[in-house]
C-alpha cells in the first residue's frame, strides 16, 4: 500500500495550502519562532554593531575631512592675505622707487638746465660784448667813411676840396643828432 504524502488530496478535493495545513501548523510556528530569535540575535549582536561601527567610522571620517577642509581653507585664506600684502608692499615700493627716480631725474634735468642756462648767458654776454665792440668799431669806421664821403661829395660839387677840420666838425654835428 502506498503511503499518503502531504500533497495528496484527501477524498478527491483540492489539497490544502501547506502553511495552513492543520497538521503542520504547530511545527511551523515553532520553526518561525526559532528562526526569528536566531535572526534577531544575529542582527542585534553582529549586524547592528557592525553597521553602527561603520556609521561611527564614517562620521569620524566626515568630521576629519571637514576639519582638514577647514584648515586648508584657513591656510589658503592666510596665503591669499600674505600674497595681497606682498603685492601691496611691492606696489608701494614700486611707487616709491618711481617717485625717487622721477625726483632724481627732475633734479638732474634742473641742474643741466641751469648749467646750460649759465653757459648760454655767458655766451650771450660774450656775444653782446662782441656786438658792442663791432658796433663801436663800425661807428668809428662810419665816422671816418662819412668824413671821407662828405669831403668827396663837396669836392665834386664845388670842385675844390674843403678843409678836413670843417668836414669833420660837420659830420660830428650830424652824428650827434
Amino acid at each position: 500500500m502506498a503511503t499518503k504524502s502531504h500533497t495528496e488530496v484527501p477524498s478527491g478535493g483540492k489539497p490544502a495550502f501547506p502553511p495552513f495545513a492543520k497538521e503542520t501548523f504547530a511545527s511551523q510556528i515553532l520553526w518561525l519562532l526559532i528562526t526569528f530569535v536566531a535572526l534577531y540575535l544575529l542582527i542585534s549582536r553582529i549586524a547592528i554593531p557592525r553597521i553602527g561601527g561603520i556609521f561611527e567610522e564614517r562620521e569620524k571620517r566626515i568630521q576629519g575631512d571637514f576639519a582638514d577642509a577647514q584648515r586648508a581653507k584657513e591656510d589658503s585664506e592666510a596665503a591669499l592675505a600674505a600674497y595681497e600684502k606682498a603685492l601691496a608692499d611691492a606696489r608701494s615700493r614700486a611707487q616709491a622707487i618711481g617717485a625717487e627716480i622721477r625726483d632724481k631725474l627732475n633734479a638732474e634735468a634742473e641742474e643741466r638746465r641751469k648749467a646750460l642756462e649759465a653757459k648760454l648767458n655767458a655766451q650771450l654776454g660774450d656775444a653782446e660784448k662782441q656786438i658792442a665792440a663791432t658796433k663801436t668799431a663800425a661807428m668809428a669806421n662810419v665816422r671816418g667813411i662819412a668824413v671821407e664821403a662828405a669831403a668827396a661829395i663837396i669836392e665834386r660839387l664845388i670842385g675844390v676840396a674843403p678843409p678836413a677840420p670843417v668836414v669833420t666838425a660837420a659830420v660830428d654835428d650830424a652824428l650827434k643828432r
